[in-house]
């Protein structure tokens, strides 16, 4: 199935988001310091402006009518502080008093719509940044004793505060492009190292998918992506042992499967090519493939039983005691061991309840029996205890037989292993028992160990929760 390739790659994305990200950051760093610089200044001119003005207004109010004499005396004496334009006007609007050297515009009309608006009683300002400079306007109403008899007018132009503010804009336009420069070039770097490792690890992914088990990524550092890496080569090799696992599964099923069929095979075509064999020797044969046919059978269905564990297929589980399971057992494999004078006991002292299904409890405990008698000597003994211990209910199973070799008892549980093949194919044994004993238990939360036995022999211990009324009164709260 080819594999879907990504139109825009991690890199080119985090690049773009970065950019943008970068680019706003700047951005504010421009405009919100130089647009709060303007604000102040606007603010700082207004209070200057109408302090002024209100001097200026509360001076001339002692007049009782404003003429031009009257103004220019007044402004002699007033030690007024130089601006860009004063004009002074009487109620009408005509100009008494004007700084303006270019265009006095003395016994006009003043047409300045803030003065317009301070001979009606209100106090302006007005004030813009535009061309490299603050041009900044004030207008106040002279009222003596509540009458409006004229207006104020001032004006100023500064361009010094604008020359200030817009060389700290042009120090920041030129410290945010470096700074955005470098902090490009930083991530540029950055993204394309965070990038080439997820690439490394997709390979790494394809590689591992087209079957190379075998391929461990090199980690380094300690992040999430080192991190990953990590769990990407764990599961690489728990893939591998599992394919390896999956390989000898299928060769042992294989082999035990073919050796049954072969001579089943084997012992037809003599039956079939032979004219001359006697009725004695035909029977022979006839219980020989019977004999291979039943191993055939319980390999199969040791396999399906393991398949089905394998799936997880809980089945429904009850109150199960394990003494009667014990007992039902060992009655059924009386005969077996009575063929070979192998007693068998049971010990317990109570009834001891655990949650499961009852058909896996008895596989369970049958495996291990049947090995145990299989496997043991002459004239041996098989002994199964169980007690409730700490909340968990324990069955051991041990027999007299000849052991296991130490450096096979971390294989045992293994499919398809057997401590002695010649003596396990004697025997009958498909080396799935207790494959099935311990995937079984654990699908019911339980546990199986195996120690020496305490004389000779092998000693298996099996064990589960004990069984919890709660838990059904949950199950039926569910339900």
């Amino acid at each position: 199935m080819p594999v879907k390739r990504a139109k825009y790659g991690v890199w080119l994305k985090f690049m773009v988001t970065f950019f943008i990200l970068i680019a706003a950051l700047l951005t504010i760093m421009n405009i919100y310091p130089m647009t709060a610089s303007r604000d102040l200044v606007f603010e700082s001119k207004q209070s200057s402006l109408q302090n002024r003005a209100s001097v200026l207004s509360s001076s001339l109010a002692a007049l009782d009518t404003l003429t031009v004499e009257g103004v220019n005396q007044v402004m002699e004496l007033l030690d007024v502080i130089p601006l860009d334009r004063i004009i002074i006007t009487d109620d009408s609007g005509r100009i008494l008093y004007d700084t303006s050297i270019v265009d006095s515009g003395v016994g006009r009309f003043a047409l300045f719509p803030e003065i317009s608006r301070a001979l009606s009683g209100s106090v302006v300002f007005y004030s813009k940044y535009s061309d490299g400079a603050f041009m900044s306007r004030a207008a106040a109403p002279v009222t003596p004793g509540g009458r409006i008899i004229g207006a104020v007018y001032l004006y100023e132009y500064d361009s010094k505060q604008a020359e200030l503010i817009a060389g700290i804009q042009s120090n920041m336009r030129s410290i945010s492009l470096s700074v955005g420069a470098l902090a490009l070039f930083l991530i540029l770097l950055f993204t394309r190292a965070l990038t080439m490792r997820i690439t490394e690890l997709v390979r790494a992914m394809r590689i591992v998918r087209d079957g190379n088990y075998d391929y461990l990524l090199k980690t380094k550092g300690a992040d999430e992506i080192t991190e990953l890496g990590d769990e990407f080569n764990d599961m690489t090799k728990r893939l591998r042992n599992t394919e390896n696992l999956r390989r000898r599964f299928v060769s042992d099923a294989s082999h035990e499967l073919k050796t049954p069929l072969a001579s089943i095979r084997l012992l037809s075509d003599s039956i079939a090519h032979s004219e001359q064999m006697s009725v004695d020797t035909m029977r022979e044969f006839v219980s020989d493939i019977g004999t291979e046919a039943e191993r055939l059978q319980r390999t199969t269905e040791k396999l399906l039983t393991l398949t089905r564990i394998d799936d997880g297929a809980l089945a429904a589980k009850s109150k199960v005691n394990m003494k009667d399971v014990a007992e039902r057992t060992l009655r059924m494999l009386s005969p077996l061991a009575g063929e070979r004078n192998i007693s068998l006991y049971l010990n317990t002292e109570k009834d001891c309840f655990i949650s499961i299904y009852e058909d896996d409890l008895y596989r369970i405990v049958f495996n291990l029996i049947e090995n145990a008698i299989k496997y043991n000597t002459e004239n041996g003994s098989v002994t199964v205890c169980i007690s409730a211990e700490d909340r968990v209910a324990v069955m051991t199973v041990e027999d007299t037989g000849v052991g296991i070799p130490e450096e096979d008892i971390p294989h045992i549980f293994s499919r398809f292993y057997r401590v002695d093949q010649s003596r396990s194919v004697e025997a009958g044994g498909s080396g799935l028992g207790l494959s099935i004993v311990r995937d079984a238990a654990g699908l019911y939360g339980g546990s199986v160990q195996v120690v020496p036995g305490r004389s000779r022999g092998a000693e298996f211990k099996v064990i589960f929760p004990v069984y919890d009324e709660n838990e059904d009164t949950e199950n039926e709260n569910l339900s």
